[in-house]
């Protein structure tokens, strides 16, 4: 990959951008909604905050947890805000919100209120990624 290819999943106005400006502003939004509210939930874990702790407890989990899915979710963080790594950080979340999805299921939990909401954080996720890589759309939505 040529280093010009390298940087194109940075938002750019270049060839590699979406066509519109309205996309590009829309996936700029998407990209830092999904990462303000991943890097609030990484923070308030790893700082033991008592919102976080209480919540983990209900959840089932140990406190002592907390370290460890903060510091995951933060490595997991810097992979997606990567350029290069950025696929495979949306990848490694995809599966730490799946986990999430099944807990708030195990658990009986409302299904829009709970359940689904780490499923729209992974949508802000993909559709971001969408939005500003081309590599991405190329696999799924080669060109003709």
């Amino acid at each position: 990959m040529s280093p010009t290819q390298a940087n194109s999943v940075a938002f750019t106005s270049g060839p590699a951008a979406s066509s519109s400006a309205l996309t590009r502003w829309a996936g700029r939004i998407m990209y830092w909604l999904a990462v303000a509210f991943l890097t609030m939930d990484a923070v308030l874990k790893v700082l033991r905050v008592p919102a976080a702790v209480e919540g983990t407890t209900q959840l089932g989990y140990a406190s002592s947890i907390l370290l460890p899915l903060g510091s995951i979710e933060l490595v997991f963080l810097v992979l997606y805000l990567t350029p290069r790594t950025a696929i495979l950080g949306a990848v490694l979340w995809t599966g730490f919100l799946g986990g999430a999805v099944a807990t708030h299921v195990r658990l009986g939990n409302p299904l829009l209120t709970h359940v689904l909401s780490p499923i729209y954080v992974a949508v802000l996720l993909w559709g971001a990624l969408w939005i500003r890589d081309r590599r991405l759309r190329s696999v799924f939505a080669p060109t003709r």
